[in-house]
């Protein structure tokens, strides 16, 4: 049987209502169910003047290949009118339904991963709903003690130690305890969702020069540099720390499979760099794959007919990869 894949639209002022129009335009050996209000794309399509047939999902049928030109959707309801880039509060409590809805069914099999559009961050804190972002959100709801954040882009994939953490937070934040567990997330995933066998993951160090022995940081000397050690002597293979700055050259990344910075900043501006518009950012640690675009909501281009959606598309079949290659 075809995998489903949950698709939720994110923010609907912003660009995902526009992203989900035109990568439904294309086939994917997968079926596609999109959870949003059907209204929302309907009058989308109608602006952006993009054909688009609106089928309902009935998960009693087997689950059948997206065909292009058409959107299956389970339907929630806004709570108001959405107009492209105009952000409401009032529909706040709408994006965190769509993706409660996800969760479920991903949760209970029915889908077997987890596609998301972007949301806005302050306009749901505004509404009074705590949201630091998706990965929080779904580790939360799911009850996952560890997730981890991972983006990919071709021939480079970084996962972060950390995420959306102040800088000064960060040094406290790794320890032993935290980067063992991240790095489990990371191995145990790529073996059971990624279809490798046995990753390399080089680490990062934390600070400069990765400490220089000392003289810029302690953190290398006595938490990163001998967990490292101590994995290696029990077959993993991993390299590092390593100094952030060279790290990510040529020819580590034709021999790492896996990347890991300390924080945010320290490797997502070179993926980004490298992959603009064309990376995936995927949920590590969870009971089910999720996947994501790499890029914010766009309200400006909201409804303009300028989006583009290879990092979506990217997304989604990243996703179905992953739901093939479950163990």
């Amino acid at each position: 049987m075809l995998p489903r894949i949950a698709l939720t639209p994110g923010e609907p002022a912003g660009l995902g209502p526009d992203v989900v129009i035109a990568a439904a335009q294309k086939s994917y050996a997968a079926e596609i169910i999109a959870i949003c209000d059907p209204k929302l794309i309907a009058q989308r399509a109608q602006q952006l003047n993009v054909p688009l047939s609106i089928l309902a999902f009935d998960d009693s049928k087997p689950s059948q290949a997206h065909q292009a030109g058409t959107l299956k959707v389970l339907p929630v309801s806004l709570n108001v009118v959405a107009k492209a880039g105009q952000l409401d509060r009032k529909n706040s409590s709408y994006v965190l339904n769509t993706l409660d809805k996800a969760i479920d069914l991903c949760s209970r099999g029915t889908c077997h991963s987890m596609v998301t559009g972007p949301v806005h961050k302050g306009i749901i804190n505004d509404a009074g709903f705590a949201f630091t972002g998706h990965t929080e959100y779904l580790a939360t709801k799911t009850q996952s003690s560890q997730p981890v954040m991972l983006l990919q882009t071709e021939g480079l994939r970084v996962a972060l130690a950390t995420t959306h953490l102040p800088l000064r937070e960060v040094s406290d934040a790794i320890t032993t305890e935290r980067l063992t567990s991240v790095l489990n997330v990371i191995r145990s995933d790529f073996m059971s969702k990624m279809g490798m066998s046995d990753p390399v993951i080089y680490v990062c160090g934390l600070n400069p020069h990765a400490g220089e022995g000392g003289h810029l940081g302690y953190e290398e000397m006595e938490i990163i540099s001998p967990l490292i050690e101590h994995l290696k002597s029990t077959a993993w293979r991993i390299v590092g720390p390593l100094a952030a700055d060279t790290a990510f050259s040529p020819q580590n990344i034709e021999h790492a499979d896996v990347f890991l910075a300390m924080f945010h900043d320290q490797g997502l501006p070179v993926l980004k760099y490298k992959g603009f518009s064309n990376a995936v950012n995927i949920t590590l640690g969870l009971p089910f794959p999720r996947t994501s675009v790499d890029h914010g909501t766009a309200l400006e281009l909201a409804g303009s007919g300028t989006a583009k959606s290879q990092s979506l598309e990217l997304a989604i079949n990243t996703a179905i990869d992953m739901a093939i290659n479950i163990k």
